[in-house]
C-alpha cells in the first residue's frame, strides 16, 4: 500500500504542500513554500527577487489548485482544500497524463522543486542530493533503504549520467502523480515511502 496512487498523493499533500501540517492546504502553505524555495536555492542566502519569482510560482499553483479542487464551492468561505478535494483535483488533471499535459503552474512547481533538490546546481540530482532531500522531508533511519530506492528509480541512462536530469525528473514526477501502477519506477521519486495515515494527522 505504501506505493499505491492514493498513498503517493497523501505523501504530496503531507510532505510537499502542507507546510504547517494542519491537515489541509491553504494560501499560507504556498506562501511558506515560496520562502522555503528561496532560502534552499540560495543555500541560506536570501534574495528578494527570487522570493518574488517563487511567490508568483507558488501562489499561481495555489490559485490553479484551488480552482480545480473547489468541488463543493466552499473555498471562498473557508479558504481550504481538504486532502480528498486535492485527490479529486489530481485525479482530474494528472491521472494518465504526461508532464506536458499538466496545468502550467504545476509544471512550474515541478521545475522549481528540481532546483531545490539539485543542491550543487549542476543539472543532475545525484545520490547525495536524493538522500538529503529524503531525510529532510520525513523520518528514515537507514541510509541503505534510501540508496535502494534511488537505485530502483534510475534507468540505465540515468545511471550513466549519474542521476536525474530535469527532463527525467519531469517525466518521473508526472508518473508519480499520473500513473496508478505501483510497479513503475517513479514511485521511488521521493524515497522509500511508508503508508501515510491521513486521519490522525
Amino acid at each position: 500500500m505504501a506505493y499505491s496512487w492514493d498513498n503517493r498523493v497523501n505523501f504530496v499533500v503531507r510532505y510537499l504542500y502542507d507546510v504547517d501540517s494542519n491537515g489541509y492546504l491553504d494560501e499560507r502553505d504556498f506562501a511558506c513554500l515560496a520562502l522555503r524555495a528561496t532560502i534552499i536555492e540560495g543555500k541560506g542566502e536570501f534574495s528578494f527577487s527570487r522570493l518574488h519569482e517563487y511567490q508568483h510560482i507558488m501562489l499561481s499553483l495555489w490559485e490553479e489548485m484551488a480552482e480545480l479542487a473547489d468541488f463543493n464551492k466552499d473555498l471562498l468561505q473557508d479558504g481550504k482544500i481538504t486532502v480528498e478535494e486535492f485527490k479529486q483535483a489530481v485525479q482530474q488533471c494528472c491521472l494518465g497524463r504526461r508532464y506536458e499535459d499538466f496545468p502550467q503552474a504545476m509544471k512550474m512547481f515541478i521545475d522549481s522543486n528540481f532546483k531545490m533538490v539539485d543542491l550543487n546546481d549542476d543539472g543532475i540530482i545525484a545520490a547525495e542530493e536524493y538522500r538529503y532531500n529524503c531525510v529532510t522531508k520525513y523520518a528514515i533511519d537507514d541510509v541503505e533503504v534510501i540508496d535502494e530506492a534511488f537505485d530502483n528509480l534510475l534507468s540505465d541512462d540515468d545511471r550513466r549520467r549519474g542521476g536525474l536530469t530535469l527532463s527525467r525528473y519531469q517525466e518521473l514526477y508526472a508518473q508519480f502523480l499520473g500513473n496508478p501502477d505501483e510497479e513503475c519506477s517513479a514511485v521511488y521519486l521521493f524515497g522509500p515511502l511508508s503508508e501515510i495515515p491521513m486521519n490522525n494527522y
